[in-house]
C-alpha cells in the first residue's frame, strides 16, 4: 500500500514538473531561443572581426615595409604619401609607426619645425602606445636642443629620465648636454657622471658622457679663471671639435628598445 502511495506521488510530481516546464516554455521560450541565436551570432561575429583584424594588420605591415623601402631608396614624395595613408587609415599600431616615420623623414630633410610638431602631436596622443609617446617626446626634445633654453629642455626631458623609462639613457645624455650648453655645469655633471658610471648604459653613451664631462671641467676652469679676453675653453666650439653626442633623431628606422630596456 505504501509503495502504491509513493508511486502515485512521484507521478503527480512528474506531471506538475512537466506542466511547469510547458508553462515556462510558453512564456519564455522565445527569449531562450533569441538568447541562443545572439550567442551564436556573437561568437561568429567575433571570429569574423578577429580574422579581418589579422588580415588588415598583415596588409598594413606589408604597406609599411614598402613605404620604408621607398624612403630608403630616396623616393621621398612617394614614401610620404604611402606613410600618410597608413597613418590615416591603417590599424592603430602601424598608424603610429607611420606617424613616427613621417616625423623622422621630415627631420632628415631638415624640416625641424614640421618634425617637432609631428613628434609632439604623437606624444600628446593619449591613445598611442606609451613607449612610442615617450620616444616621440625624446625626439622632439632632441630637435629643440639647439634652440630651446635650459628650462624648456629640463621640462621636456625630466619625465623621461626615471629608472623605469625605456629611453632614460638617451634622455639623461640630452639633459647633460643641454645643461652644458646652458652653462649649468653642476646639473651637467650630475646627469653625465651618473650616465658615465652606469654599467647598464650603452658603452657608446658612457664614452660620450665622459667626453662631454671633460668639456664641463674645462668650462668650469675657464669660468673661474681671470678674464684674459680669450675664447672660453668651454664654449660650444669646443663641443664641435669633440665627438658630438648622437641625438636620438639621428637614428634610422623605427624606434627600438635598445636605448635601455625597462628594469
Amino acid at each position: 500500500m505504501a509503495d502504491q502511495h509513493d508511486t502515485l506521488l512521484r507521478q503527480v510530481e512528474e506531471e506538475l514538473r512537466r506542466e511547469r516546464l510547458e508553462q515556462f516554455w510558453q512564456r519564455y521560450g522565445i527569449f531562450v531561443i533569441a538568447a541562443a541565436v545572439l550567442i551564436v551570432v556573437g561568437v561568429a561575429g567575433y571570429k569574423w572581426w578577429e580574422a579581418r583584424s589579422i588580415a588588415a594588420a598583415e596588409e598594413a605591415g606589408l604597406r609599411y615595409e614598402a613605404a620604408v623601402l621607398l624612403a630608403s631608396s630616396g623616393k621621398a614624395d612617394e614614401a610620404k604619401a604611402a606613410l600618410a595613408k597608413i597613418a590615416a587609415e591603417g590599424p592603430e599600431g602601424y598608424a603610429q609607426l607611420a606617424r613616427l616615420k613621417l616625423a623622422g623623414e621630415a627631420a632628415k630633410a631638415g624640416k625641424r619645425e614640421e618634425a617637432t610638431t609631428a613628434y609632439e602631436a604623437l606624444a600628446e596622443d593619449g591613445s598611442a602606445d606609451p613607449l612610442l609617446r615617450d620616444y616621440a617626446r625624446l625626439q622632439a626634445a632632441a630637435l629643440r636642443l639647439d634652440t630651446a633654453d635650459w628650462t624648456e629642455m629640463k621640462n621636456r626631458l625630466n619625465p623621461l629620465i626615471g629608472d623605469e623609462n625605456a629611453w632614460r639613457y638617451s634622455a639623461r645624455e640630452l639633459l647633460g648636454l643641454a645643461a652644458y650648453r646652458a652653462g649649468r655645469f653642476d646639473e651637467a655633471r650630475g646627469a653625465l657622471s651618473a650616465l658615465a658610471t652606469d654599467p647598464k648604459a650603452p658603452p657608446a653613451m658612457r664614452e660620450r658622457a665622459n667626453n662631454i664631462m671633460s668639456l664641463v671641467v674645462a668650462g668650469e676652469l675657464a669660468r673661474n679663471a681671470p678674464s684674459g679676453g680669450g675664447r672660453s675653453a668651454g664654449s660650444s666650439d669646443s663641443l664641435n671639435k669633440t665627438e658630438q653626442p648622437m641625438t636620438p633623431h639621428q637614428t634610422k628606422g623605427a624606434p627600438a628598445k635598445g636605448d635601455g630596456s625597462k628594469k
